[in-house]
């Protein structure tokens, strides 16, 4: 097991494997770094050295109650990247992973990101406004704000059921994907994972979309039931100034573990273009 004590003090789980090419993986709320087994095994077995790391208050990393932001997570992301010296990295982002990506590239990266990938991502910004009339409405955060605070132990059971779209007609349901959703989100603390919603639902990553000038690859699955593929993907690519996009028909919102065979390809067919 690998730690890093921040400036801060708080202390940041990451796995540092392989040799080769480097990859980041930044995972979604509330899990954890293991989220990304099924792309970690797969480019290590193709020569990649593969970075990943457990989000303050999440999986490993110490349970931390103040600075749950994303910019606080982007710059943490930065000290950890500074601290192993990665340079040329492609940075992949599931989820609110997604705009802890797109935030790092733009404000933190300082030449050292070399291409991004937006997995189900929340950017632009989720929640409903009036400059995002189409979003998401706050009383869906309010009610996992809610389930978070005061059923957490159910909920994170319940939640998997749209994550993976297990809710679906004839949906192959695999229990031991479930349990591990709910292990990895039971290892983290609650108050990270009470103020991360406001960080994922409400942080503004227009501005960032606008500015990144490397390559970006978004994926979405148009049955994502968590972040809707039209206020997400379908928008940010209209931002990117590099960007390239794909969706998916009737793929959920966890594709990197539902369909990982089809995921890894695209994402390697990207990463080595």
């Amino acid at each position: 097991m690998s730690t890093l004590k921040l400036k801060d003090g708080t202390e940041i789980f990451y796995k540092d494997q392989g040799e080769g090419p480097v990859l980041m993986f930044h995972h979604g709320w509330p899990l954890s770094s293991d989220d990304w087994d099924a792309q970690v095994i797969f480019f290590l077995q193709r020569g990649y050295r593969v970075v990943t790391h457990d989000r303050r208050g999440h999986g490993r990393s110490s349970q931390d109650i103040y600075n749950h932001t994303i910019e606080q997570y982007a710059s943490d992301a930065a000290e950890l990247i500074e601290f192993l010296d990665l340079k040329d990295v492609v940075h992949i982002g599931h989820s609110t992973g997604g705009g802890e990506v797109i935030r790092y590239v733009n404000k933190y990266a300082n030449g050292r990101a070399k291409k991004a990938v937006l997995i189900s991502a929340v950017p632009p910004i989720m929640v409903a406004s009036d400059s995002n009339p189409d979003g998401v409405p706050m009383s869906v955060f309010d009610g996992i704000r809610d389930q978070t605070l005061n059923n957490r132990q159910q909920f994170y059971i319940d939640l998997t059921f749209p994550f993976y779209g297990y809710n679906r007609e004839g949906a192959a349901v695999k229990e031991g994907v479930q349990r591990n959703w709910w292990r990895q989100g039971m290892m983290g603390g609650i108050v990270a994972h009470y103020d991360g919603i406001k960080a994922f639902s409400e942080t503004d990553f227009r501005d960032d979309l606008k500015n990144v000038d490397i390559p970006v690859l978004v994926l979405h699955g148009e049955d994502d039931q968590i972040v809707p593929y039209q206020n997400a993907a379908l928008k940010s690519i209209k931002l990117l100034k590099n960007g390239t996009i794909k969706t998916y028909p009737g793929f959920p919102h966890g594709m990197p573990t539902t369909h990982a065979d089809v995921i890894n390809k695209d994402l390697l067919e990207f990463i080595e273009a």
